[in-house]
Parts: C-alpha cells; structure tokens; sequence
C-alpha cells in the first residue's frame, strides 16, 4: 500500500503538468480546466495540448488522489500507520523527463509514453495484490482490482493515441525497454525526438 501511495503521489504532479494547475477553481467544466497543485511543488501551466490527453490527466489525477487517501485509510485502520506520500527514484525521474519537454506535440508524445510505462509499473504489485491479498482484506483486493481495470484501460487508450497521433503503432510500455530519458533526449542529454 505504502509503495502504490508513492507511485500515485509521483502522478498527480505528471498529471498536473499535462493539464496545468488552478491556484482558484470555479464551477466551469471545460477544456482548459487544470487540476489542484501536488503538495510541495508550484502551479504550472499546461503544457499539453490535446484536450483528450488533458482530461485524461485530470480523470487520473482525480482517481488517484482519492485511492492515495483510501489506502492511507486502510493503513491507519488496519495497521495503526499514518503514512506520508513521498516522490521514490522512479516517479521523479518521470516527473524531469516531462517537465524538461517542450509543451505541445514533444510534450504530448513523451506524456503517452511515460504515463503508459508509469501505469504498467503497477501492474505486478496490483496482480500480486488481487492474487494474495488477506482473505480479511476483501476491501483492499477490490481497490486493487479497480486500479487494474483502469490503468489497464488508461495503457490501451494511450497506446491507440500514440498510433493516431505519433504513428507508433505498437508501442509497449514494459519495463526494461530502453529508458524513456535516452529515447527522448539520447544518451547526453541532447534532444532527439521532434527538432
């Protein structure tokens, strides 16, 4: 659970990044809506630009702020622990990569493939949950099982918005495929992708 909070804290602020931030919200629904800022980092702007790709952003910041608080909730109530998000190697790795691209198209590229790799991340330890979870823990097995068929969901659509506006035609987000940093930027740090 403390490993999921983590991995869903480090996307709220790849979420923000997509879709930007409102410092004020008002009751409008639209397009251009941002999302509440992560603790401990500043507003930003959107630097998304396709307006499926923002709500995605927000839907999933939404979601995943809600199941930070549901599993923070299940530790506290199961395990007397009141546990604080933290930013591990990995999400804030993901979290330079997008923020060091340009907004638009390379930032739209480099979102679909770091937010579909980030999801595929939590599929084994949300297989293992659903698998082996306590028998006592039925609430916990259902949560993980909800993550599954939305970030599994989430994976397919990011995967068909590569192919439709990037013509990658299959991309796959599985670990251990040559990092996301050299894809991009190649091993120096220079910028390969969309000069």
């Amino acid at each position: 659970m403390q490993m999921t909070i983590d991995h869903h804290f480090s996307a709220l602020r790849i979420t923000e990044l997509a879709a930007g931030t409102d410092l004020q919200r008002n009751g409008d629904i639209a397009p251009n809506e941002g999302v509440s800022p992560t603790p401990g980092f500043g507003a930003t702007p959107a630097k998304a630009t396709l307006d499926d790709l923002k709500s995605l952003a927000r839907r999933n910041n939404r979601m995943q702020r809600e199941e930070i608080m549901t599993l923070q909730r299940f530790l506290h109530d199961w395990y007397g622990i009141d546990y604080e998000p933290k930013l591990r190697r990995d999400g804030r790795e993901m979290i330079e990569l997008l923020e060091q691209a340009r907004p638009g198209a390379d930032f739209n590229h480099l979102f679909y493939e770091v937010f579909s790799r980030h999801h595929y991340t939590l599929m084994e330890p949300v297989n293992g949950c659903v698998a082996g979870v306590d028998l006592t823990h039925e609430d916990l097995r259902h949560e993980c099982s909800n993550m599954w068929h939305s970030q599994t969901a989430d994976i397919h659509m990011m995967r068909k918005e590569l192919r439709k506006h990037f013509g990658i035609d299959d991309y796959q987000p599985f670990k251990g495929r040559e990092p996301l940093r050299d894809r991009f930027w190649g091993p120096r740090g220079q910028h390969s992708r969309h000069d």
